[in-house]
């Protein structure tokens, strides 16, 4: 798990209970910073998820090209 999966996580925790408060005190102000600041979260998530795919990607490229370049034909 990456920095943003982690840091995305959080936001979107911290949004889900900013909305759900502004629910309870009826605040539409907070309803919205909530549920934008879930949004962010999730978008954060996601490139995390993104720089995990891509790194495992590079990983096994560098993994095959030096099993390679060990291997002699």
């Amino acid at each position: 798990m990456n920095s943003n999966q982690v840091k995305g996580a959080v936001k979107e925790a911290v949004g889900t209970v900013q909305r759900k408060a502004g629910e309870v005190v009826d605040s539409p102000a907070q309803r919205v910073k909530g549920t934008a600041k879930e949004v962010q979260g999730k978008a954060q998530k996601k490139l995390g998820d993104a720089q995990e795919r891509v790194e495992e990607a590079s990983d096994k490229v560098v993994d095959d090209l030096t099993r390679s370049q060990r291997t002699p034909e």
